[in-house]
């Protein structure tokens, strides 16, 4: 870790790392290492072991399941400032990973290895109810996908996606199979619902690009139960 690295003490990006005791905090930056990985690399994969805990410092990393029949759908995503429920679980109990994380933009992050992370968990009790009260909270996060992907129309939910994509800006630069995989379904069911919102009006379609036209109307159904 260079001396840049060592003076920022990354550990203060993470409010539940800030509040450590000074002498475990020390610990992490002392045993941690920072890596700097390009767009698009696969950052851990089914069948392999996690080796360290990733603190992401910068970008976002997309965490995806792939079914035996190719079919994707996204868990959740990392952002700077959070740590990976799949490696903490992976961690804890010794497994492999079961899902890919692949990284959606150049991603800085801490590395702490396996053997950092056991000591700290069964010896300071600040850093295990970080652990666990991250590990919570994205727990939770993940039933809610599960209650969407089995429950909810897909109607809704593709209204939902869109409104969320689209921030402030009306033109989203998606294509039905990112759509598809962001919602764990077949392209064919979201070009389907897709040219039925543009036959509403609520859209407009375009190659590699959708444009919403009636974001009252999509966020109406959007707040549909």
């Amino acid at each position: 870790m260079n001396d840049k690295a060592m003076e920022t003490l990354w550990v203060d990006r993470f409010p539940g790392l800030s509040r450590l005791e000074p002498r475990t905090k020390q610990l992490l930056v002392q045993r941690s290492s920072i890596i700097t990985m390009p767009t698009a690399s696969v950052i851990f994969g089914p069948g392999k072991s996690p080796e360290n805990m990733l603190f992401l410092l910068e970008g976002t990393v997309r965490v995806q399941q792939v079914s035996e029949t190719g079919h994707e759908i996204v868990l959740y995503r990392i952002n700077a400032g959070e740590s990976c429920v799949l490696t903490t679980a992976c961690l804890l109990a010794y497994d492999d990973y079961s899902a890919e994380g692949v990284a959606e933009s150049e991603v800085q992050a801490a590395a702490v290895p396996r053997i950092v992370f056991d000591d700290l968990v069964a010896q300071s009790p600040s850093f295990r109810n970080f652990v666990f009260a991250a590990f919570s909270k994205r727990i939770t996060d993940l039933f809610l996908v599960i209650d969407e992907v089995a429950f909810q129309r897909m109607d809704v939910r593709l209204a939902h996606k869109l409104i969320e994509l689209s921030g402030s800006d009306d033109t989203i630069a998606t294509t039905h199979q990112k759509l598809s995989v962001e919602l764990g379904t077949a392209r064919e069911v979201i070009s389907r619902q897709l040219q039925e919102f543009q036959r509403r009006g609520w859209i407009e379609q375009s190659r590699g690009a959708v444009r919403i036209v009636e974001r009252s109307k999509l966020e109406n159904l959007a707040d549909r139960d």
